[in-house]
């Protein structure tokens, strides 16, 4: 269709003329107080979709906003160019992972660059560029000599699909890989891992002084999974050596109801105790086990796939509380990489251990008292406590605290706390992604690469075969070098480090990308960090963002990030997914909508337009057939009526001299959208935000309309001028247009400040109230703006417009939300 101006022409001349006038690059030196707006970077997969158009937009428009209100704003972008996709394609096509991965990023940095959206892109980061890589095993080098980085045999999550090791959190509920759909098995490796429980307790208290939605922090604190209560050594019957099986609960005041013990098939003293006549049945779990997710494991099961799931060891254990002995069993569903491997089973009051009992026709002996008409099973809430000697008659606090000090001071156990968090297993075996820069000595064991030899870098003539073995392992030249050390022969390690570990600290290198002799300038960081705004998905909340909070602690303990507050991310947003058909917009589903068509018809700010005003913007979106009418014509449509208004209006004739009632009326609009708008941005409102200005642009025209003796001129402009520069952040290229237009070559609404609204103008005397039967428009009224319900209510009823559609009935109700809504209902 025709448009009221050239969209295309006007916003490469606008995209071009920012990158030229370099308006929103920041200097080290800049004076202006800084504000740091951050859209977690992207890994490059091809074009822009919505998702990246969504979430751009919003970090766009904080950009624009926190300038025009005089910060200093840095606003970098980078791409998490290392991982899987890559590889798979040189698998698949021969084509090495840099140049497809460089086509990746030049295709997504073309769509960014149209929609408009300002970086400084002076700071980009691409995480294989060499100079990131340097700093990446650099930081991989100060945690290894600090205790951080560790190397251990452990049973891992394995992706056939990827044929690569998976971190805990990167295996889906369902027990699935995230990114190729396999079920996930278990395999003991040598494996990398980050010390990350060291700081289980400040990742969790820091949690409560952060700017996040609660679901992200429920989300972390449920991971980290503090649990407080007892380990307790239960003494192996028959051990000459006093053997013990520790144990770990929550519930140390059911310890009177513990019938027999569970280890998981992994525990060391599994060989131990089983005997002769279980030795096939123990065998058969344990192969169980290395064939299941840790997901499967721990799912729950009726009595009879239990009774599969577990075998008896043929020993026993003392319950120290009745000097009893205990059946000792070991079971696929307890792990051990939780608590220690083993658990005390109380079939009275858990339910898996209920259903286990069951299963294997074990005692169940109960110790709280449940409520009356309590029909049986584990009883798993409060009560008093019964058949459980010094603590009877106690409540389940007081026996728990009791139970604890019986324990230390016989000696039979201790108060610990426990976590569900797991070091960070950081191996991976792949090529595409930064080595990790240590070398293997038959000496000297693990040495780490001396500085000056940084950055490790993998070589390109590698094969690539879908065989689950690095392609570096393989690779002879690589593999096969000197000690550092001593000199004599070594291998290189052949695994590359979790690219999560490329996006754990990369917006600190956005503070001071140029450094070359270290990863960052710490008083460059501790300027701009923490991070003001960090935009992204809720699917980081346990990987990215946990990483991220570990990161940057550690790089303060190692000495790297001296200064640098604690906390990377003062404020988060997490973003509505956008959705077609009911799923999630993916590569991987075939249901991406491009931009680009948007671009190259209604233009990047129509778009834009559309993602702020769709709904909340922590809402999902769902992508119909009818979004592109509202694209097109109601976002289009909006931004020609604004073109017009403010470049072409129709006017018969201006009026000058001292404003009029309805003059100052359009002016206190004028102010009161900006206080709306401002307060929207501020509380990430942008639908109710574009709203305002669609309003206030109706009440322009029909003052253009109506005004008697046509309308006042200055009014007039500054009411036009109000309503551009709230718009600027939102549409930047037809609010820059426009702006030119109105005021000259070389005026740039985004180097003006942002407007500020005069609170006498902005206070409203009288709204209107709006009056309904049964839901009928009948009348509006001016009302006073703090009138009551019973004010409204009278002011309702004594309309004649009112008066004559109730025509002599009485309403059964009235609905009146004061002072802009009375709805009588009648009938």
């Amino acid at each position: 269709m025709a448009r009221a101006y050239d969209v295309q022409a006007i916003e490469r001349k606008w995209q071009e003329r920012w990158a030229q006038q370099g308006t929103y690059q920041l200097d080290p030196d800049d004076p202006r107080p800084p504000w740091y707006v951050l859209c977690m970077y992207p890994y490059p997969s091809g074009p822009a979709h919505q998702g990246h158009v969504r979430n751009y937009t919003f970090g766009d428009l904080l950009v624009r906003y926190r300038t025009m209100q005089g910060y200093g704003v840095l606003s970098p972008f980078g791409f998490d160019s290392f991982g899987l996709p890559a590889e798979n394609a040189a698998i698949k096509t021969g084509e090495h992972p840099r140049s497809f991965t460089d086509a990746r990023i030049a295709e997504l940095k073309a769509s960014v660059l149209a929609l408009g959206a300002v970086y400084d892109w002076r700071r980009e980061i691409r995480s294989h560029d060499p100079r990131y890589m340097r700093w990446n095993q650099l930081i991989f080098l100060r945690f290894l000599e600090h205790g951080l980085a560790y190397r251990a045999s452990a049973p891992v999550n394995w992706c056939p699909g990827c044929q690569t090791v998976l971190a805990n959190e990167q295996v889906l509920a369902d027990g699935t890989c995230e990114r190729s759909g396999d079920l996930v098995i278990q395999r003991d490796l040598e494996q990398w891992f980050f010390r990350i429980t060291a700081y289980a307790d400040e990742l969790l208290a820091e949690l409560d002084h952060l700017e996040w939605p609660d679901r992200v922090k429920t989300m972390q604190r449920n991971w980290i999974g503090r649990s407080e209560g007892a380990e307790i050594d239960l003494p192996v019957v028959g051990a000459a050596d006093g053997a013990a099986l520790r144990v770990f609960t929550t519930r140390p005041d059911t310890a009177f109801g513990m019938t027999f013990a569970v280890v998981a098939p992994e525990h060391p003293l599994l060989d131990r105790l089983t005997q002769p006549a279980q030795r096939a049945a123990v065998d058969e779990i344990r192969a169980l086990a290395q064939r299941s997710s840790q997901l499967e494991r721990t799912a729950a099961g009726d009595p009879a796939s239990l009774e599969k799931r577990g075998a008896p060891t043929g020993s026993s254990v003392l319950n120290p509380f009745t000097g009893q002995p205990i059946p000792v069993y070991v079971a696929d569903y307890v792990l051990m990489g939780y608590g220690t491997g083993a658990i005390m089973a109380v079939p009275a009051e858990d339910e898996r251990d209920w259903a286990f009992a069951q299963a294997h026709g074990l005692p169940v002996v109960r110790t709280t008292r449940p409520p009356e008409g309590f029909e049986g099973g584990a009883w798993t809430g409060d009560g008093p406590k019964i058949n459980s000697g010094f603590l009877d008659g106690l409540d389940v606090g007081a026996a728990k605290a009791r139970a604890i000090e019986w324990l230390e001071a016989e000696g039979k156990g201790r108060r610990v706390v426990h976590y569900r968090l797991r070091d960070w297993l950081v191996s991976r075996q792949r090529y595409w992604g930064c080595p990790i820069p240590v070398v293997h000595c038959p000496t000297d064991g693990i040495v780490g690469v001396p500085e000056d030899q940084l950055p490790v870098l993998a070589p390109d003539d590698v094969e690539f075969r879908p065989t689950g073995e690095s392609p570096l392992a393989r690779h002879a030249g690589f593999r096969h070098t000197t000690c550092p050390r001593c000199g004599g022969p070594a291998e290189r390690e052949t695994d590359t480090m979790d690219t999560f570990v490329d996006s754990s600290w990369y917006f600190l290198r956005f503070c001071d990308p140029w450094a070359e002799d270290r990863p960052f300038d710490p008083a460059l960081a501790a300027r701009y960090m923490p991070v003001d705004n960090y935009i992204g998905g809720i699917e980081h909340a346990i990987l990215h963002l946990l990483y991220a909070r570990f990161f940057t602690k550690a790089l303060v303990d190692v000495g790297l990030a001296p200064g640098v507050p604690r906390e990377p991310f003062a404020r988060l947003f997490t973003q509505g997914m956008i959705r077609m058909d009911g799923t999630k917009m993916s590569k991987s589903k075939g249901n991406l909508v491009a931009p680009q068509k948007y671009f190259e018809t209604v233009g990047a700010d129509a778009l834009r337009l559309f993602h702020l005003f769709v709904g909340p913007p922590t809402d999902d979106v769902d992508w119909t057939e009818q979004t592109d009418e509202v694209i097109e014509h109601g976002c289009g449509g909006f931004l020609e009526r604004v073109w017009r208004l403010c470049v072409e209006p129709e006017v018969a004739s201006w009026r000058e001299g001292d404003p009029e009632e309805h003059d100052r009326e359009l002016l206190r609009g004028a102010h009161r959208l900006v206080a709306k708008v401002t307060e929207d941005i501020e509380r990430w409102s942008f639908n109710t935000a574009v709203a305002a200005c669609m309003q206030f642009s109706n009440d322009c025209a029909r003052y253009l309309r109506t005004a008697p003796g046509g309308p006042h001129r200055a009014t007039l402009d500054e009411a036009l001028d109000r309503l551009l520069l709230v718009l600027a952040p939102m549409t930047p290229h037809l609010a820059a247009e426009a702006w030119e237009r109105r005021h000259g070559p070389g005026a740039d609404i985004h180097r003006m400040p942002w407007p500020s609204a005069d609170p006498e103008l902005v206070r409203q005397d009288t709204v209107t109230l709006v009056v309904q039967v049964n839901g009928k428009l009948r009348d509006r009224l001016a009302v006073p703006a703090d009138a009551d319900e019973d004010q409204v209510v009278a002011l309702a009823l004594g309309s004649p417009k009112v008066l004559a559609a109730l025509d002599g009935q009485q309403p059964k109700r009235i609905v009146a939300r004061p002072p802009r809504l009375v709805n009588l209902v009648v009938g």
